[in-house]
């Protein structure tokens, strides 16, 4: 919960009251909002490199000065990890670069993270004060990556100051962002937290599911390092259910569980076809990719190489299917979705990106049928086209199919990217704990907790697939209720 009078009194100290009377809200209103470079379209569609390349110093101050330090800030309520936006930005404004990073340490365990992929366009920015008055909103993300890259590259990071050490254990399932976010949060509040990982990398989604054109490896390990800085413990492969136990964890000493072993069960469509070579899910490719180098020659765990690629969805992961497909030598690389690119839950920037990088869309079609040729190996799709009907539960509209109206696409690789369901283990290795029909764990959503006292859950084990920020969410919620509960004990 956001302490208004805490703000207010941050709000008030001398040099942003002179920040503010530096400058006319008019003058401020006035100045367009800033672009962000990137790498050349034709140079990154076969390459690996970033395709943001942050802002200079120049334009970040200019865009921060375009914050008008609004005494209710309403860009906060957008934030599920409550950053103090107004503070951070004003910093960068004045040229307080490391107090600007410090401030964003507060509250959030990965502004590297999320200053890249964190939609602030349908949350933080989304509320911006300038949408109000017909001008576009602060960039915040942009602003965000800005203060964190700065501390970095100047080789001075902050590590967030923790309490006194209580003697309490604590043990996290899972080290991607709700894990990540929880165990940095306990750590502050004095607790031994050991983050248990079944994977050989730290990191979780953040490593396996976004690629580095998107968000670079060695940033995710960056923010990873401040938190064994803090004293967070981390054991890789060790699968929570199966390597250790729930009675296990209880017996080592452990007075808090937090579940966040994300949603990683791939969701198919059960077509004719499906089973052919050539055919998998978005999690088993990109998985391959960025984790287990599978685009090297040399690897164990090689990957096909297909020259005219279907990626099967809409969203962030599809996005990242695609161009990863593309940057893997694809001749035509194809996103196939049953709505219009309106409709579309991908960022705005990554469908920008990706139709720079000669991306094909085959927006409005589905896909009812894979064709394979004598070898087993998948050959074609059979499409269907469709039209938008009313609006379903989502409040988009309803695809519906148009009679007899059909198309075959030559294909050799179809990557299957309409969603995940969460890992089943966890919840079926935890005696008591109770889920819903989609496989999520049921939790109070005020406090994160379970049914099992003891244990928390949040990100995708709850949600069933969503924004790391909303998983980061979760996991600071977590951790506060949980603090709460140690020392009423």
């Amino acid at each position: 919960m956001i302490d208004r009078d805490w703000l207010k009194a941050r709000r008030d100290t001398p040099w942003r009251e002179a920040l503010r009377r530096s400058m006319k809200n008019r003058e401020r209103i006035a100045i367009p909002r800033v672009k962000m470079p990137e790498l050349d379209a034709l140079r990154r569609s076969r390459s690996y490199e970033e395709v943001n390349l942050g802002l200079t110093a120049e334009q970040a101050q200019t865009e921060a000065s375009r914050c008008l330090d609004c005494p209710d800030p309403s860009c906060m309520a957008g934030c599920p990890v409550e950053i103090n936006i107004p503070e951070f930005i004003k910093n960068i404004e004045r040229g307080d670069l490391p107090e600007a990073a410090r401030v964003l340490k507060q509250t959030s365990a990965l502004p590297a993270v999320c200053g890249r992929v964190c939609p602030q366009e349908k949350q933080c920015e989304s509320l911006c004060i300038h949408l109000k008055m017909k001008s576009d909103p602060v960039a915040i993300g942009y602003l965000e990556r800005f203060a964190a890259d700065c501390e970095r590259t100047a080789g001075n990071l902050s590590i967030p100051a923790c309490a006194p050490a209580n003697g309490r254990r604590i043990a996290v399932v899972g080290s991607g962002p709700a894990g990540l976010s929880f165990a940095g949060d306990m750590a502050r509040f004095g607790y031994a937290v050991t983050v248990y990982e079944a994977l050989h990398e730290i990191g979780g989604v953040l490593k396996y599911g976004i690629p580095e054109f998107r968000l670079p490896n060695d940033i995710v390990d960056i923010e990873i390092d401040i938190l064994k800085q803090m004293g967070v413990r981390f054991v890789k492969n060790c699968v929570v259910g199966k390597t250790i136990s729930y009675e296990d964890l209880h017996a080592e000493g452990y007075r808090g569980i937090f579940v966040a072993s994300g949603a990683g069960l791939p969701n198919f469509m059960n077509l004719p076809g499906e089973n052919l070579a050539g055919v998998l899910s978005s999690n088993e490719y990109l998985t391959r990719v960025n984790l287990m180098g599978a685009s090297r020659a040399e690897t164990d765990t090689p990957v096909l190489f297909g020259r005219r690629v279907a990626v099967i969805g809409g969203g962030n992961t599809a996005m990242d299917s695609v161009r990863t497909a593309r940057r893997l030598g694809a001749e035509k690389a194809m996103i196939v979705y049953r709505r219009s690119e309106e409709e579309m839950p991908a960022r705005i920037e990554e469908v920008r990106h990706a139709r720079e990088e000669g991306i094909v869309f085959l927006n409005l079609h589905s896909p009812v049928e894979y064709i394979g040729d004598e070898k087993g190996r998948v050959k074609q799709m059979v499409l269907q086209q469709m039209a938008l009907g009313e609006p379903d539960v989502s409040g988009r509209r309803r695809p519906v199919g148009i009679p007899g109206a059909t198309e075959t696409v030559d294909v050799d690789m179809v990557i299957v990217a309409i969603g995940v369901s969460p890992n089943p283990l966890v919840p079926s290795a935890f005696k008591g704990l109770n889920i819903d029909r989609r496989g999520t764990v049921i939790v109070n959503r005020e406090t994160m907790q379970t049914d099992l006292p003891d244990v928390y859950a949040g990100g995708d084990i709850v949600r069933g697939g969503a924004t790391v920020i909303l998983a980061m969410g979760d996991g600071r919620k977590a951790a506060a209720a949980m603090n709460v509960i140690n020392d009423e004990r």
